[in-house]
């Protein structure tokens, strides 16, 4: 039997995590799950080393990152999901989103990680790598990655809870 309690989603608030939020809403209804959506901002002093007279802007413009962040956060999630899920937001700010992610589902004790991955090429993914390919291999458990568009099989009308006999 599979129990799932807690459900991540990781967003970057791309097309693929938007799809990916999808199946981890459908999932969380239908394991009865707790469903926590994740997003890992950009550190801006990690991009602002070396450019000088720019470090002093560093609090204002990080400030601006966070800000921008929480209110995507709070548009990504519904009223609905707020009552039915008790979805909750995290925001962390670092310069290693994948390292965030695992950390986050380590400590929490997250039972299942949902992300989307866009897919690159070959060369772009030697030359960039992937945050969901590094999830994946260093998960403290199992990651479901959505490309999108995807192979949709969440359909509203299609789900219904089964109960145990």
């Amino acid at each position: 039997m599979i129990v799932l309690k807690q459900i991540l989603v990781a967003t970057d608030f791309g097309d693929a995590a938007e799809a990916a939020l999808g199946y981890g809403r459908e999932l969380a209804r239908l394991f009865g799950a707790k469903l926590v959506v994740l997003h890992v901002a950009d550190n801006a002093m990690g991009s602002t080393i070396g450019i000088e007279g720019y470090v002093g802007a560093y609090p204002d413009l990080q400030r601006s990152i966070e800000e921008s962040a929480n209110r995507q956060l709070a548009d990504a999630v519904t009223e609905d999901d707020r009552r039915e899920l008790g979805v909750r937001t995290v925001l962390r700010t670092s310069a290693s989103p994948a390292l965030t992610i695992v950390n986050y589902a380590r400590d929490e004790a997250v039972d299942l990680i949902v992300m989307g991955t866009h897919g690159r090429g070959p060369m772009a993914h030697l030359l960039m790598g992937s945050v969901a390919e590094r999830v994946v291999r260093t998960a403290p458990c199992p990651v479901l990655t959505v490309k999108h568009p995807e192979h949709e099989f969440v359909r509203a009308d299609a789900l219904v809870r089964v109960e145990a006999v």
